[in-house]
């Protein structure tokens, strides 16, 4: 695949990164690209903490002064630390200042905040420790933090955020990728909208919880809180409002077996007859956020997203045990090259081989011959399920899910009769969803679309430690099969490559993420491309997250459609 070292070559840019000197108890390698104005930030004095843990106060809203840590001027943000050092410090700012002390993109501040917790340490003060060492689980902090250093696309997140959460920095290993990602999340989240922005967090944490997403629960119920929203509604679903409460149905469809919903479902939302009607343009906006949260739950799981350090899991205030493990997480061990360089040879030469064979092949086969090929991918798909070992929603996330025991089915099961497979010629995103999108919903066809085709498009001309490689067929073969999972069949397109390509511990892997991510673990992630680099991987995600968002929107447009017509 691709490893994301460098520009893409779409892009037409190059990246370069640098390492500079780590600050104490910094994860990142060294401050941002840019200014580099001198900031003196006084030393706190142990007059400004409590002597005792005991005397914090109890945790409140986000303090604004916290807000000012994210300004262009270096000085204000200069003078933000050094009232923080004259204050008393809450436990909800100590966890603030805990992550921006390893996740803030700019160098003053990470080291700022680093200084006010020792200070408060030293003045007995009991302040949180981190419990995950990096993003991921999966992926070693260093690689990571490495190639996110000096991007302006994570120092201007976190000036309008307020934070660079985990996801966005993995997502960071593709600059070009990350680009259109925040600018349609940030369309779809905070631009001018027909849903109120409370309500929009509120339907992804409704559409995460489906997929036992407690990452994303905890951090769009902070979002919605932080744009107004009733704190009770978080008490569960029976507690939001009863126009929220009647997309359980499309939220449960579309997370699980979007090829079931029909035009009824569409009409049973809209019906002017309903006192808790949906608009077609609330609706549509709805649909994207369902969609756009099951994806990226499959991104989180996939990549082994850790929880952000100042949610539940992500620190403790209690003092590490002397028989604790280091801050190193112990999901890292044991995945050294267990392989010696000649296996990593033969893996990454036999795929390149396979690719080769497969692009100087002239044979053409009939349209039934092509049938018969997407059949057989999919009988053999039934045999690639992961283990049926249920996974219990957590308590964060099961008052969010109505009918918990609905999850996906294969599309096609035996002995079953299957719904119709969605013919991509009869309704694709390029000549039907797109325009629907535009029509409904100006703009986001636009953002969704560039997005789509930034993901598809994505290379570095790299596999492995193979260099001017043409990865393309590679891309679509994973593409496809996401979507032959989801029931999508195109006409052109030979589904014999996908067994010559995808590895079954790939194919595997994919499914797993695409369909039961919560199930997805550490080890199917390492046995997938063993000598293939991290960012390779990520990229396999993003195909994955994308994929299986075009796929279930396309789903809920057609019955749209269908319903306008």
């Amino acid at each position: 695949m691709d490893s994301g070292r460098g520009a893409p070559a779409s892009a037409g840019t190059t990246t370069t990164t640098t390492t500079r000197p780590n600050g104490a108890g910094h994860e990142w390698p060294g401050g941002v690209g840019g200014a580099r104005d001198e900031v003196q930030v006084e030393e706190p004095s142990s007059s400004s903490f409590s002597s005792s843990s005991s005397s914090l106060p109890e945790p409140s809203a986000r303090p604004r002064r916290l807000s000012r840590l994210c300004s262009r001027d270096t000085r204000e943000r200069a003078e933000a630390l050094n009232e923080l050092a004259r204050g008393a410090l809450c436990r909800d700012t100590l966890l603030q200042l805990l992550r921006v002390s390893r996740t803030c993109p700019m160098e003053d501040v990470r080291r700022g905040a680093a200084e006010l917790l020792g200070a408060a340490q030293d003045a007995g003060v009991e302040v949180p420790r981190a419990l995950v060492s990096g993003p991921s689980a999966f992926i070693p902090p260093g690689e990571v933090w490495e190639e996110g250093a000096g991007l302006p696309e994570l120092v201007e997140t976190f000036r309008s955020m307020g934070r660079v959460d985990h996801v966005i920095t993995v997502m960071a290993l593709h600059p070009s990728y990350l680009s259109c990602f925040l600018h349609t999340q940030q369309a779809l989240l905070q631009l001018d909208g027909p849903l109120p922005q409370p309500w929009r967090h509120y339907i992804i944490v409704m559409a995460a919880s489906r997929h036992r997403c407690s990452y994303l629960v905890h951090l769009h119920s902070s979002w919605f809180l932080e744009t107004g929203g009733e704190e009770r509604w978080l008490g569960g679903l029976h507690r939001a409002p009863p126009k929220l409460r009647r997309l359980s149905l499309l939220n449960k469809l579309l997370a699980h077996r979007p090829w079931l919903i029909t035009q009824e479902h569409i009409a049973d939302l809209v019906c002017p007859s309903s006192e808790e009607r949906w608009s077609l343009a609330e609706l549509i906006q709805a649909v994207i956020l369902l969609t756009y949260a099951h994806s990226l739950s499959c991104f989180v799981w996939g990549c082994g997203i850790n929880p952000e350090l100042d949610f539940l899991g992500g620190h403790a205030f209690q003092p590490p045990s002397p028989s604790a493990r280091s801050s190193h997480s112990p999901l890292h061990e044991g995945m050294g090259d267990s392989q010696s360089g000649s296996d990593m040879d033969t893996e990454v030469e036999r795929l390149m081989k396979r690719m080769q064979l497969l692009l100087e092949q002239n044979e053409e086969f009939s349209q039934e011959e092509m049938v018969t090929r997407f059949e057989k991918e999919r009988s053999e798909m039934l045999l690639e399920a992961p283990c049926d070992d249920a996974v219990c929603a957590p308590p964060d996330v099961s008052h969010f899910v109505e009918d918990p025991e609905f999850t996906y089915q294969d599309f096609a099961p035996r002995g079953e009769q299957s719904p119709p497979t969605l013919r991509a010629q009869d309704y694709s995103w390029e000549d039907h969803g797109f325009s629907l999108m535009n029509r409904l919903y100006p703009d986001m066809g636009q953002l969704l679309d560039e997005k789509f085709q930034v993901v598809l498009g994505l290379t570095y001309h790299t596999m492995a430690m193979h260099r001017d490689v043409d990865t393309t067929m590679l891309r679509k073969a994973v593409w496809n099969y996401i979507h032959c999972v989801f029931g999508i069949r195109y006409d052109d397109y030979d589904y014999g490559d996908v067994n010559q390509l995808l590895e079954l511990s790939l194919k595997v892997y994919i499914k797993t993420v695409a369909c039961h991510p919560e199930k997805t673990t550490l080890r199917m992630y390492t046995n997938f491309w063993k000598h293939f680099c991290h960012s390779e991987k990520v990229h396999v995600n993003l195909l994955l997250l994308e994929a299986r968002l075009q796929a279930a929107l396309l789903y809920a447009l057609r019955a749209i459609t269908r319903y306008m017509t």
